[in-house]
């Protein structure tokens, strides 16, 4: 969406241009995020390698909310949590120990984001989960997982267990919790995330309502989940949707780059 020539004028002095593209990218989809309502106060993150540095990922400065974003105060941190370069803000714990675990173990996974959107939480809550009884669970048919509940996540010893319930999953439920997707990219991750919380919207609503839910067919369920990017022509779903969500939020370079008054 944005020039190379006008990301090039806009980077700070010192950084390569793969780095600084992907934090304006980032930046846009926090604030796409806030736009939207799909922030929680100052928690939950979206997190992306930096694939120029291996073990490298950019997360949200701590304390400041998703619409207080910039490619410029986004975090650099390592694997074990430790800045790199200068960092003018903090990391939220939980968010180094839930993203670090997986950064480290998928090699495909070079974005993740976990958010606490309400209908997220009430499936997570539901011990059935997520059913695949409606439009867009339909999409995500074999590609779910769940990991149990073991308190507020900020003891590594839960990494591993974290790792091994997501398994090569996009989608994982955080049982009592929330959700999480990962993605080879940023708009790959936008997608799964934006299908996932609609499932879960649609879930709760249609639960809601007296009377039983239609099933949909094995066959159709396998359909979905396969043929989707069959949608677009040009085999450019994900970034297509993810950058009319940031034309949608009005944002501009120049929003994304200084920080808001």
């Amino acid at each position: 969406m944005f020039d190379d020539k006008d990301l090039a004028a806009s980077r700070p002095a010192g950084m390569e241009l793969d780095e600084w593209r992907l934090r304006v990218q980032l930046a846009a989809c926090y604030r796409v995020f806030h736009a939207r309502g799909w922030s929680e106060e100052i928690f939950n993150h979206i997190t992306l390698s930096v694939p120029s540095h291996a073990g490298h990922y950019l997360i949200n400065p701590f304390g400041l909310h998703y619409g207080e974003v910039t490619a410029n105060n986004l975090v650099k941190i390592d694997l074990q949590g430790n800045p790199v370069g200068e960092a003018g803000y903090p990391v939220n714990r939980a968010g180094f120990v839930i993203h670090s675990a997986i950064h480290g173990a998928r090699a495909d996974a070079h974005c993740i984001m976990h958010t606490h959107n309400t209908a997220g939480v009430a499936v997570s809550c539901k011990e059935e989960g997520l059913k695949f009884n409606n439009f867009y669970s339909a999409f995500l048919n074999g590609n779910v997982a769940y990991h149990d509940f073991e308190g507020i996540t900020v003891h590594p010893g839960e990494q591993g267990r974290l790792v091994q319930s997501l398994g090569s999953s996009n989608c994982l439920i955080l049982r009592n919790h929330g959700l999480l997707v990962t993605g080879r990219n940023v708009p790959e991750a936008f997608y799964f995330n934006y299908v996932l919380q609609r499932a879960c919207e649609v879930q709760v609503l249609a639960d809601s309502m007296a009377g039983a839910n239609v099933l949909i067919a094995a066959q159709a369920l396998a359909v979905s989940s396969r043929d989707v990017g069959l949608t677009d022509p040009d085999n450019d779903l994900y970034a297509k949707l993810f950058w009319a969500a940031v034309r949608r939020a009005g944002l501009t370079l120049y929003d994304l780059v200084q920080a808001p008054a």
